[in-house]
């Protein structure tokens, strides 16, 4: 082979492991995270479960992966994405089994458990670090495309898990969803050269968390994006309730709740000017501020219902921009080298509180007496997150 071809090849894997990763994260989103919302009242009304402990099981799975993200980013580093993302697509087909044939409750807790460590091996996470490091400064338009593809995972499988169950039980519906393996793409397109990520320095090896995780810059952003994570959640998960309240209809509540989720598109297409223009500091503070100021938007709002839905779309952009800013904002502070095992121990809280956002979000609605109330309070936690972001800046 010339050089010719060797530079092109060199091109070639990395263009067919997007395409691979594109199909396979919407795909694993699809049956391991967007089909439970749409099963949910089948599984309760079958097994007499209540919706909060079915719901309850899949939030632990969630925690769980949040947990495992940390263990498999530093196996990322070392082994690459291709032995991570085929493990993790092997363990999420018995663990659907598992869900789907669960005779008792505590086996259903237990295959989500389980489902939650596949999702870290084959969710963004795994699919941020194989980019990031192939890719390296064209990293953002690659991690964009892959967001912006994996966004359609709703829109693929919500009605395809709903069409399943007008014909199947949800048991069959979940087996079903099984067969839909991610195993060969994974194992057969993700492979791009890979060179593990070096040793620790002397004086750091045997201490789990790395160095660059104890300094303040680190603690701070993943402190301050947590925040905004838990608040953004908690404000799209409880946002029919809030519209309903301003007397929007529970149809066109439910409509703008889609849009929202249609807004992260263009958020996301938005990030990769927003990067040429801005530094690492400056982005993140913007987008965390525009995120309380979106939440204190529709707080504030009490109508008309064409106002509402606007403000509802612009908090979706503002998520899909912080998407791609979690995504990004390691590789940017604290370079590509060690992407993997410093975004398990970043994200890990993260994913944590959007796993814990329904709940904290439906309770706090409850302790504060109206959904208006509630919307209010998450804008002063995300303006905290405000402050913490800009803090980290002066630790770089």
């Amino acid at each position: 082979m010339d050089r010719r071809q060797t530079v092109a090849a060199s091109v070639a894997r990395p263009r067919r492991a997007l395409v691979a990763l594109c199909t396979t994260q919407i795909t694993s989103w699809g049956v391991l995270y967007y089909a439970f919302p749409v099963a949910l009242a089948s599984i309760t009304e079958d097994t007499g479960w209540s919706a909060p402990a079915v719901t309850a099981a899949f939030s632990a799975g969630l925690i769980v992966s949040a947990l495992a993200g940390i263990p498999i980013g530093h196996w990322l580093d070392h082994s690459g994405p291709r032995r991570v993302m085929t493990s993790g697509s092997l363990l999420a087909v018995p663990a659907t089994v598992g869900i789907a044939l669960a005779p008792t409750y505590a086996w259903f807790l237990v295959a989500w458990l389980v489902a939650g460590v596949a999702m870290a091996a084959v969710f963004y996470q795994a699919a941020f670090a194989a980019l990031t490091r192939w890719y390296g400064d064209r990293r953002v338009q690659a991690i964009t495309a892959v967001t912006l593809v994996a966004g359609l995972a709703s829109t693929v499988f919500a009605p395809l898990t709903h069409a399943l169950l007008e014909h199947l039980t949800w048991r069959t519906t979940y087996l079903a969803l099984a067969a839909v393996v991610t195993v060969p793409l994974h194992a057969l397109a993700l492979t791009p050269p890979w060179t593990p990520a070096g040793e620790r320095p002397a004086r750091h090896r045997g201490r789990r968390l790395p160095a660059e995780a104890r300094t303040p810059g680190f603690v701070l952003l993943s402190a301050a994006l947590t925040l905004t994570a838990f608040g953004m959640y908690a404000a799209s998960l409880t946002l029919i309730p809030l519209l309903t309240a301003r007397g929007l209809s529970a149809g066109l509540a439910a409509t703008t709740l889609g849009l929202l989720g249609a807004g992260q598109l263009l958020g996301r297409l938005g990030y990769a000017p927003l990067t040429a223009r801005t530094t690492p500091t400056g982005r993140t503070v913007a987008i965390v501020a525009a995120s309380a100021g979106s939440v204190a938007l529709l707080a504030a709002l009490t109508g008309p219902p064409a106002l509402l839905v606007a403000a509802a779309i612009a908090t979706g952009a503002i998520r899909g921009a912080g998407t791609l800013l979690q995504a990004t904002v390691v590789a940017d502070r604290w370079g590509t080298a060690r992407y993997g095992t410093l975004a398990g121990w970043f994200s890990a809280p993260i994913t944590a509180a959007a796993a814990l956002a329904p709940w904290g979000g439906t309770a706090l609605a409850e302790l504060t007496g109206s959904h208006p109330a509630m919307f209010w309070w998450l804008t002063a936690l995300v303006g905290v997150a405000v402050a913490l972001a800009a803090m980290s800046g002066r630790h770089r």
